[in-house]
């Protein structure tokens, strides 16, 4: 491998683990179609580049999260049992379920995420949070400081439940098709759980790096991981996530939210044109 190609693995693991991590979301989402498009690497090499980016990506951004403060460390360990549920469930499941349906559902699944998360536009009243907090009786609330405001902002985690259930749901389709499922994290702890969009992008970012790490392992027996190719995806993808990181603290919580929606529609016309054999994407587990 020559130097031009490292370069250029590493410039395109930097714009997509930036993305990724800003927007709590797994850099593979990006990096695989990039990588099997016009690297015309196979896909099941770029699968394994873009698990060790996705965590690398967590890695380099968990400290500047952690650092401000962002990160709900208690809540994403509570859901990463329903998610790794979900997952294993995903491997059971795997090869039962027709492809073209995952990819039409998920799709269907993308698109009412966007609308839920571009119908709530405003932070949810936060009078009440401020004196809930430490009150719950899951003691998962907390507070994250708020650059446009200059204060720290309490907020109160509601309806765990459904939460649990749609984080379950997450991990089962990521399993199931191969994708990343901060896509579908963040939508769920912003709707559901009612999360300030920051909180929900940094505590997803701080999950992905431990369920893809997970799984490495047995990419690696499988030789899937690459290392003159996985190597320069980590690097970008560590200073991807650092700029990232910056991105979400200093960008205000509306221009996420709508950040957020463009890709989630972008994705879902993608799932669409994959469940009819167009897209880019093919099912892995």
């Amino acid at each position: 491998m020559n130097a031009e190609t490292e370069l250029w693995l590493f410039a395109v693991s930097v714009a997509a683990s930036a993305l990724g991590g800003m927007l709590g979301m797994a850099s593979g989402i990006f990096i695989v179609p990039i990588l099997t498009i016009f690297g015309h690497l196979d896909i099941r090499i770029a699968i394994g580049a873009s698990i060790v980016s996705v965590i690398a990506c967590s890695c380099g951004s968990a400290a500047p999260f952690l650092k401000e403060r962002l990160t709900n460390v208690r809540l994403a360990i509570v859901l990463e049992i329903a998610t790794t549920a979900g997952a294993l469930s995903g491997v059971v499941l795997a090869g039962v379920i027709p492809t073209p349906y995952l990819f039409f559902m998920f799709g269907a699944i993308l698109l009412l995420s966007a609308q839920q998360m571009l119908a709530k536009r405003r932070e949810p009243a936060l009078a009440s949070a401020t004196a809930s907090v430490g009150r719950s009786t899951w003691q998962l609330d907390s507070t994250y400081p708020d650059r446009e405001l200059g204060e720290d902002v309490a907020y109160r985690v509601q309806r765990l439940p459904i939460g649990m259930i749609l984080m379950y749901c997450a991990g089962l389709s990521s399993a199931l098709l191969g994708i990343g499922s901060g896509v579908l994290k963040v939508p769920a702890m912003d709707s559901a759980l009612r999360l300030p969009i920051k909180v929900s992008s940094a505590t997803s970012n701080f999950m992905i790096g431990a369920t893809a790490a997970a799984s490495a392992s047995t990419y690696f027996v499988r030789g899937n991981i690459v290392v003159p190719i996985a190597g320069p995806v980590a690097l970008g993808s560590v200073v991807g996530a650092l700029l990232g990181a910056r991105f979400l603290i200093s960008i205000s919580n509306d221009r996420i939210r709508l950040l957020f929606v463009a890709v989630l529609g972008a994705l879902a016309a993608q799932m669409f044109l994959a469940a009819f054999g167009h897209g880019f994407y093919r099912g892995t587990t």
